[in-house]
């Protein structure tokens, strides 16, 4: 399905997630894996100061010190990796999103590999729920127009085939024929707090949702794809989603973030929504997130 796989970690001394997680999909899809670790720098002017990595004193980096770094992942991930062959190592200096962006585009890679790299939670009331994910994979998502994997652990190999799939509406059709997974597509309703909205009310609207859902989806998803709708009412999306995910034992989430930021000047940009933002940070399984469905095309074949 994938034939160049981009893990971006932040850890180049450990075999963190994004890397081990990619190397499984890449073994798999017998792909070419592409590691990438940006060095980078206190400094917003100076980007080459930088702090070592082992004794954290502050160095120019220069040609030596890169190719310090690369030999230091080697050894430290030798054991968990494809052999050192068939993949590629990658060290850049400057901001993070930035060059996975700029790494990404020059290779042409199918599918990007972030950790999460949770932030504090934004709300007391939702009892942490509120964490959100990183600038740096927020940066990627914002821009990136291929599918970009969000992991807060790595893939279990038994599960890098992904035979359950949890789609929030969007991008369903191609992914599950390719990977021949089992399909489970999921609507909240909002409820709204007000004591007026009758129980009768709410139960016939999701009758309604439902009805409307299996009628778009009918004519669009062979009869050869397992699949399965699941709607009922919530306030807030992600707690859902992760509810969801975790009844159903699922295996990978996709979600869309596809909402653009107004003004001509930025009419091409998107941001992160807040859902997919707070169920990346959270998910036990990966989460693709997709802001351009025809990137699937390059899938086929």
């Amino acid at each position: 399905m994938f034939n160049k796989v981009l893990a971006a970690t932040a850890r180049p001394l450990a075999c963190d997630e994004s890397v081990l997680s990619a190397s499984r999909i890449a073994q798999h899809d017998n792909a070419k894996l592409l590691i990438l670790h940006v060095l980078e720098s206190d400094s917003s002017i100076y980007r080459n100061y930088i702090k070592h990595l082992r004794t954290g004193e502050e160095i120019v980096s220069g040609e030596a010190y890169p190719e310090e770094v690369k030999e230091e992942f080697y050894e430290k991930c030798s054991g968990g990796l494809k052999s050192r062959d068939e993949f590629e190592i990658h060290i850049a200096v400057k901001v993070p999103w930035m060059e996975i962006l700029r790494c990404a585009r020059e290779e042409n890679v199918d599918l990007i590999v972030l950790g999460a790299h949770n932030g504090k939670a934004d709300s007391e009331e939702r009892g942490g729920t509120g964490r959100t994910v990183g600038s740096t994979a927020e940066g990627v998502i914002k821009h990136e127009r291929c599918p970009v994997m969000i992991v807060n652990k790595p893939i279990p190999e038994s599960k890098v085939t992904f035979e359950k799939i949890m789609v929030s509406i969007d991008f369903a059709v191609e992914l599950a024929q390719k990977q021949g997974s089992k399909l489970y597509l999921f609507h909240m309703l909002p409820v709204p707090p007000q004591p007026e909205y009758a129980q009768t009310q709410y139960e016939s609207d999701i009758r309604k949702i439902r009805q409307r859902l299996e009628e778009e989806f009918r004519n669009e998803l062979p009869e050869t794809i397992e699949t399965e709708i699941d709607t009922w009412g919530g306030v807030y999306p992600e707690l859902e989603i992760l509810k969801l995910a975790a009844e159903k034992d699922i295996d990978l989430i996709v979600m869309g973030s596809h909402t653009k930021i107004k003004g001509k000047l930025q009419e091409s940009r998107w941001y992160v929504g807040s859902a997919v933002q707070r169920v990346s940070a959270r998910s036990v399984c990966p989460v693709v997130v997709i802001t351009d469905p025809k990137v699937l095309k390059k899938w086929e074949g």
